[in-house]
């Protein structure tokens, strides 16, 4: 069954081919991050980036059901121009984009500031040791309980996943980044997330890289023009063509189709 929200009730709600997306702040989504994350509740709260990748793989349009949410409760917020033109088009308000790249080391400076701990899920054996020394230089008091690097063929075998889900809670991290890519790592959300013990689980894809130092964000003035798909492809041309060329036009299509549904939160909650 079920369960009522208990963290993102309050924040009103707005349909994308199928996907709510939370009309939310920074600092509002980051205390809702933190809250989850101190209480660590039965149902823990998993934060999603919501772009055109995402619709690919999620929304009404593709025809496929969404990631399996009965056991967390998602906290969906804006990444990508696309999505955060609708939501300003739909509500008559700018709304913010929220890319997990952006809110992470905000993340990272709340959770060093009230001794939560932090841990990480995916990436490359090779950045463990660097995204260690990168995170103690940068938030020398935060708590990094573990980094585990599995291969996709552990993460899709039940017994692996079940072992790595007991080391994680095991080693009893306070804030989980799910660092798997689209759709993966929110799929493996929906699936163990809440046999983590993690209060917090953030889908935030090639964080873990950017920690690490092993990639380069695109610069600010890219990102902020909306152009950083095309700055991303022009670097990995063969990796993300399929992506941003074949996959993300219907993805566009379907959330300019989307009905302008909003929730509004509810008061009190």
């Amino acid at each position: 069954m079920t369960q009522a929200p208990a963290f993102t009730a309050a924040i009103p709600t707005l349909d994308t081919d199928g996907v709510p997306i939370h009309l939310v702040a920074a600092v509002p989504a980051l205390d809702v991050i933190v809250a989850a994350a101190e209480r660590h509740p039965q149902r823990p709260l998993a934060v999603a980036s919501i772009n055109l990748d995402h619709l690919h793989h999620f929304g009404r349009h593709t025809r496929r059901s969404g990631p399996p949410s009965d056991d967390v409760e998602w906290l969906n917020l804006i990444d990508g121009s696309p999505i955060a033109a609708f939501a300003r088009r739909a509500t008559g308000q700018a709304h913010p984009k929220l890319s997990g790249s952006d809110l992470v080391h905000a993340v990272l400076d709340r959770a060093s500031e009230r001794g939560l701990s932090v841990a990480v899920l995916g990436g490359r054996p090779s950045v463990s040791e660097p995204l260690r020394r990168r995170l103690a230089e940068r938030w020398p008091s935060l708590r990094l309980a573990g980094h585990w690097t599995p291969s996709p063929a552990e993460l899709d075998d039940p017994a692996a996943a079940a072992e790595l889900t007991r080391r994680i809670r095991a080693a009893g991290p306070d804030i989980l980044l799910v660092c798997l890519g689209k759709p993966r790592q929110e799929t493996w959300i929906g699936a163990h997330g809440a046999r983590t013990g993690a209060g917090a689980l953030l889908a935030f894809g090639a964080v873990v890289d950017f920690l690490a130092g092993a990639a380069a964000r695109a610069p600010r003035w890219v990102s902020e023009s909306g152009l950083e798909w095309a700055w991303r492809l022009a670097r990995e041309p063969r990796r993300l063509a399929r992506r941003y060329l074949v996959q993300g036009p219907p993805a566009y299509v379907a959330l300019h189709r989307s009905p302008h549904a909003l929730r509004e939160g509810v008061r009190g909650a």
